[in-house]
């Protein structure tokens, strides 16, 4: 057994966790880390996929008791089933994108540099987002998900879809992306966390099985421990940032994203980091 590795793979599961539901983007933060420690071959892309499912265990105990009653509901309640209609509906335009462009993106797009450029891209745009809802909070007319309609959640799916440009962010695209279609702070956020269990789960399952021909049984031991790690931070995180945003808004992010986007393109351009490209 090798424990570099499974050293490696804890961080990475750490990093995932900890970024997957933030406005920060967990795979641009993977890719950075994945070059800082070496752990960034065909394999180890792989593997930043696949433990995304540790993070989506976080949300689903988090928000088990409203999955739960919505799966009991399902063959009888109308609420219950236009919110699975509305899930099914904004997870959709990310698949036939992703099937239809991944493998280009994926080989083109998934480096330091183009990263960093769409954190501050990012950044800026929650900054505006932020600075708008500020001066109309009037502008939001959802503050539940249940008061979605179809096409509301057909916005947020086709929202979703620049959140495959790595260092974009997946809740950063849903969240703020809810926010300027007319959903409160809170609701954008929700919906965000239910987006994820099909969207991730079906982008993990997939990558597995396409790369199936990578992985040996060998390998368990390193995506069980990043599994594990995901799953505990993520679970931390989802808590947390459900609290922070009762009473803060995401500026904080967005100066993140900007100076941390920043930090990358200068130590890139001087040579103080050699990011793996």
């Amino acid at each position: 057994m090798d424990i570099v590795l499974l050293i490696k793979a804890a961080i990475m599961g750490l990093v995932e966790g900890l970024t997957e539901f933030l406005p920060i983007s967990s795979t641009g933060h993977l890719i950075l880390a994945g070059a800082l420690l070496g752990f960034d071959d065909e394999k180890a892309k792989v593997f930043d996929i696949a433990i995304q499912t540790g993070a989506i265990f976080a949300v689903i105990l988090v928000y088990w008791q409203k999955i739960r009653d919505t799966v009991v509901a399902l063959p009888t309640d109308k609420q219950a089933q236009r919110f699975a209609l509305n899930v099914t509906i904004a997870f959709f335009p990310a698949v036939i994108l992703g099937l239809a462009f991944g493998k280009a993106i994926k080989e083109n797009l998934f480096t330091p540099v183009v990263v960093a450029s769409a954190f501050i891209i990012g950044g800026f745009i929650i900054l505006w987002a932020e600075r708008r809802q500020q001066k109309n909070p009037s502008s939001s007319r959802i503050h539940d998900v249940d008061q979605m309609s179809p096409a509301d959640a057909l916005k947020v799916g086709l929202v979703q879809c620049f959140a495959m440009i790595p260092g974009t962010s997946r809740s950063g695209a849903t969240i703020i992306g809810g926010m300027l279609l007319g959903l409160s702070r809170k609701a954008a956020t929700d919906f965000s966390f239910y987006l994820a269990i099909p969207t991730l789960i079906g982008a993990g399952a997939y990558s597995l099985y396409k790369e199936r021909a990578l992985l040996s049984l060998a390998d368990a031991p390193m995506f069980g421990v990043g599994l594990v790690m995901s799953f505990l931070s993520a679970w931390l995180c989802i808590r947390w940032l459900l609290a922070f945003i009762s009473t803060h808004s995401f500026v904080g992010f967005a100066y993140y994203r900007i100076a941390f986007g920043v930090v990358v393109l200068l130590t890139a351009w001087t040579g103080t980091v050699t990011w793996t490209e």
